[in-house]
């Protein structure tokens, strides 16, 4: 039985190795031209997000929301840490800090910048989640906690996800900003206004779960 997977193993290395993979023929214009024709942006994968497939990205954007929900569920009956430990010695400062604004500045650009160029609202968010996150490891979690309460980060990021809800369900009754001019920052009708709210909301949702994890979990 060993030889006859032997065989098999060898004759696939052969088709891989003499037989090259067939080349898709797309029809002209291609998929690709269609999509950012059809978008008005130049950033094909954010023409497919948040325009041919919408639908999916509305619901990607209720399971963050709800998995946001579902932290703070799970851990609403955790006893809170007496003492979070985090880093103290001042080059881990410096460079947690130094990182989280080169972060911070990638995710305004990725935001803005999105639908032109590779990322979009989801990395933009990430990005913003990885800055707050690196403070968060350097800075006292009451602070953090503070912040948050006092600019009412809770509530703007239900906001956010409801205002994108809103965006979303005009664009697909056929309501639409302009497209402007292909290429520029004001293209693309209302994609470039839900590209900066799925940041927002990613940004701020991601603030809410270290907040949570760091409090009932620590960081070590």
């Amino acid at each position: 039985m060993k030889w006859l997977y032997l065989a098999a193993v060898v004759a696939i290395f052969l088709k891989f190795l003499l037989f090259p993979n067939p080349a898709p023929e797309w029809p002209e214009p291609s998929i690709i031209d269609v999509i950012v024709n059809d978008s008005g942006v130049p950033n094909a994968v954010t023409g497919i997000i948040f325009r041919n497939r919408l639908y999916d990205t509305i619901f990607e954007v209720v399971v963050f929301t709800i998995s946001i929900m579902g932290c703070k569920f799970l851990l609403a009956n955790e006893k809170p840490l007496s003492q979070v430990f985090q880093f103290s010695d001042r080059p881990s400062i410096i460079l947690a800090r130094l990182g989280a604004l080169i972060s911070a500045l990638v995710s305004i650009e990725l935001a803005i910048r999105g639908h032109l160029s590779p990322g979009g609202g989801f990395a933009a968010g990430v990005a913003g989640g990885t800055a707050i996150g690196l403070v968060a490891i350097t800075s006292n979690s009451e602070w953090m906690e503070e912040i948050y309460q006092r600019w009412r980060a809770a509530l703007a990021e239900k906001l956010s996800v409801l205002l994108f809800i809103v965006l979303a369900a005009l664009t697909l009754l056929g309501f639409s900003l302009p497209q402007g001019e292909f290429g520029g920052i004001l293209s693309g009708g209302m994609i470039p206004l839900m590209n900066i709210l799925v940041a927002f909301k990613v940004a701020l949702g991601s603030w809410a779960a270290i907040l949570l994890f760091i409090r009932y979990r620590g960081l070590f």
